[in-house]
């Protein structure tokens, strides 16, 4: 029986882990979490918010996730779409998903990410 959401894996390219703590860690304000010693030696990073983790794994051959993309809640989804953007993130906003507030923004190397906040 299916229980919860663990994770979310997105790609990254080889070397951009320091672009990555910058923006979800700094901008997203998320934590980042150990990756176990045996998986650390791959590169990546892993960030954890409300209980959701989201890893970042390097690949070779890297491209960005344009469609596919994790669905992120946030709170006062407004002030978070200013913070974004006051950090030069383009942020788009989308009001077609019924009884929700949301936006798009790209992490640093592209991939699509969703905000969203239930009115």
């Amino acid at each position: 029986m299916l229980i919860a959401v663990d994770h979310v894996q997105l790609a990254a390219p080889p070397g951009s882990e320091e672009a990555l703590r910058r923006f979800y860690a700094g901008v997203l304000g998320m934590r980042e979490i150990p990756k176990p010693p045996v998986l650390a030696a791959r590169g990546g990073c892993w960030f954890e918010a409300g209980g959701v983790q989201l890893h970042l794994g390097i690949e070779e051959g890297f491209v960005p996730a344009r469609k596919a993309h994790p669905g992120l809640r946030v709170r006062d989804i407004e002030a978070y779409g200013a913070r974004l953007a006051g950090h030069g993130v383009r942020v788009t906003w989308d009001d077609t998903l019924p009884g929700h507030r949301r936006f798009y923004a790209d992490d640093p190397v592209g991939n699509r990410l969703e905000f969203l906040e239930p009115l």
